[in-house]
C-alpha cells in the first residue's frame, strides 16, 4: 500500500525546519511510505528506517543521477568541487569502494585512539569554559560549541598550534557549514553552490598542506595514521586522504557542535531535567543519548533501492530513493514510551542518529565522548545557567538540525 496524503513533504519548508516533529507524527500515523514533493519516498517509522539502513537491497546508488534529479537537464554535477568531494566520501559509496575506504579509516581511527583523547578533550573543554566564568552573557555556539569539536579534530589531525588561531578556526567552521549544504535534499541556488565550491577548495588546500607536512614528518596523530598502509599494504591516495579528513572534520563539527547547542536548549526548555544534571553531572552520558534521540543534529539520510523492494507495505522500484528520517524514528511510539517527553534518565535507548548498517558513523564514539565531557563540565561550572528558550535561531537546512545562535546568561 502506498500512502498518499494531502501533505507533500518538502525539506525546504521553513516551518518544517523550525519544528519538524508534528509532521513526523502525522506521517507515522499513516501506513506505508510517503511520496515527497521531490519525487522520493520518506520513511519515518523506526522499523522502516532500520530496515532500509541495514538491508543490502539499499545503498547509495548512482550519485550523479541522484543529485541531477534536483537540477535542470544538463547540470554537470561533478564539475562542482563540492559535489565531487561528496561523490568520493565513503559514506556516499557502495561496496566494494566503500568497504576499502572504510577499512582504511577504521584502521587509523581506532577505539584506543579515541579513548586516549579523553584528557585532551577535557583540557580543551576547560580552556574554552575558563574565560566564560564570571561573564554575564554567553553565546553558546560561538563561545563554546563550535570551537570544541573544531579544536579536538585539529588536535587529533595534527594541525599546528600556530594555525589554531581564532580566525582560522572560524574560517574552518564557516567553510564546513557552507560546503556541507551539498548534503541537503534540494537544489542549491547558484550563489550557494558557488560558495560551497569556494569553501570546499579552501578545505582541500588547508588539509592538503597538513597531509604534505605529515608525509615528510609523521607524528602520532590521525593524519599520519591515515597515511600509513594497512596490514594488506593498501593505502589512501593524497586525494582520498584529504577527502576523508574533510568528511571527518565536518561530521565531527556538525554532530558535536549541534548536539551541545540543541542539548542546552532542550535542557532549559525542560528545567527539571537541567536540575537533574546539575545535581548529578554523572548523568551526562544519559544526556547525550537523550539529546541524540529527542533533538538529533542529523535528521535524515538517503538510500537508493538497488533492486525492487517492499518497505512497510510500500512497493519501491529499483532506482527510487528513500529519505530515512532518523529524527522521526527516534520518536517512534512503537519503540519509545511517551516519545515526546524529554527524560535524561531513560535507559536502553535504540537511537538511530548515527545511522546503521555498513554506513554507520565511524566517529560516534568520539562524538559521545565530547558530548559527555561538555555537558558534565558545563553543569558543574554554570549551575545557574539560563538559556534563551524563547527565540532560538535555527540554521536553514533540514538534514543537519542546529542553531545559528543561542544566547545564555551565566
Amino acid at each position: 500500500m502506498n500512502a498518499q496524503l494531502d501533505y507533500r513533504f518538502d525539506p525546504a519548508d521553513p516551518e518544517l525546519v523550525r519544528n519538524p516533529y508534528p509532521v513526523y507524527r502525522r506521517l507515522q500515523g499513516r501506513e506505508g511510505l510517503h511520496w515527497a514533493a521531490g519525487s522520493y519516498w520518506v520513511a519515518t517509522r523506526q522499523t522502516d528506517v532500520r530496515h532500509v539502513l541495514m538491508h543490502r537491497a539499499f545503498g547509495q546508488g548512482d550519485f550523479v543521477r541522484n543529485i541531477a534529479l534536483f537540477y535542470p537537464p544538463g547540470f554537470d554535477v561533478l564539475s562542482h568541487s563540492s559535489f565531487r568531494w561528496l561523490s568520493e566520501v565513503f559514506l556516499m559509496q557502495d561496496p566494494p569502494h566503500h568497504t576499502r575506504l572504510r577499512k582504511l579509516v577504521t584502521h587509523a581511527l581506532t577505539a584506543k585512539r579515541v579513548a586516549e583523547m579523553q584528557p585532551r578533550i577535557e583540557a580543551i573543554t576547560a580552556a574554552l569554559l575558563d574565560p566564560l566564568v564570571g561573564r554575564d552573557r554567553i553565546e553558546v555556539l560561538s563561545d563554546f560549541a563550535y570551537q570544541l569539536p573544531t579544536l579536538v579534530m585539529c588536535d587529533m589531525l595534527g594541525v599546528e598550534e600556530s594555525e589554531r588561531t581564532p580566525e582560522m578556526m572560524s574560517a574552518l567552521t564557516r567553510a564546513i557549514a557552507d560546503s556541507f549544504l551539498v548534503f541537503e535534499t534540494r537544489a542549491l541556488t547558484e550563489a550557494e553552490l558557488a560558495n560551497a565550491d569556494r569553501q570546499m577548495d579552501f578545505l582541500y588546500d588547508f588539509f592538503g598542506s597538513v597531509f604534505d607536512r605529515r608525509r615528510v614528518d609523521p607524528r602520532d596523530d590521525l593524519t599520519s595514521a591515515l597515511a600509513l598502509p594497512s596490514e594488506d599494504g593498501d593505502s589512501l591516495s593524497r586525494r582520498e586522504l584529504i577527502t576523508v579528513v574533510v568528511a571527518m572534520f565536518g561530521a565531527g563539527f556538525e554532530t558535536t557542535a549541534h548536539m551541545i547547542g540543541n542539548g542546552l536548549l532542550t535542557l532549559h526548555r525542560h528545567p527539571s531535567e537541567w536540575a537533574k544534571l546539575v545535581a548529578d553531572p554523572g548523568l551526562a552520558s544519559n544526556v547525550v543519548e537523550e539529546v541524540l534521540r529527542f533533538e538529533s543534529s542529523l535528521q535524515a539520510s538517503y538510500r537508493t533501492a538497488l533492486e525492487a523492494a517492499d518497505v512497510g507495505g510500500t512497493s519501491v522500484a529499483a532506482g527510487e530513493r528513500i529519505l530515512c528520517v532518523v529524527g522521526a524514528a527516534n520518536r517512534d511510539p512503537a519503540f519509545v514510551a511517551d516519545p515526546e517527553r524529554f527524560d535524561i534518565t531513560r535507559k536502553d535507548l535504540r537511537i538511530m542518529s548515527f545511522g546503521g548498517g555498513i554506513h554507520q558513523c565511524v566517529g560516534q564514539q568520539l562524538a559521545r565522548l565530547e558530548g559527555r565531557i561538555a555537558f558534565a563540565d558545563i553543569a558543574r561550572r554554570f549551575p545557574n545557567l539560563r538559556v534563551d528558550v524563547e527565540s532560538p535561531q535555527w540554521r536553514p537546512g533540514f538534514l543537519f538540525r542546529g542553531l545559528k545562535r543561542l544566547d545564555a546568561r551565566a
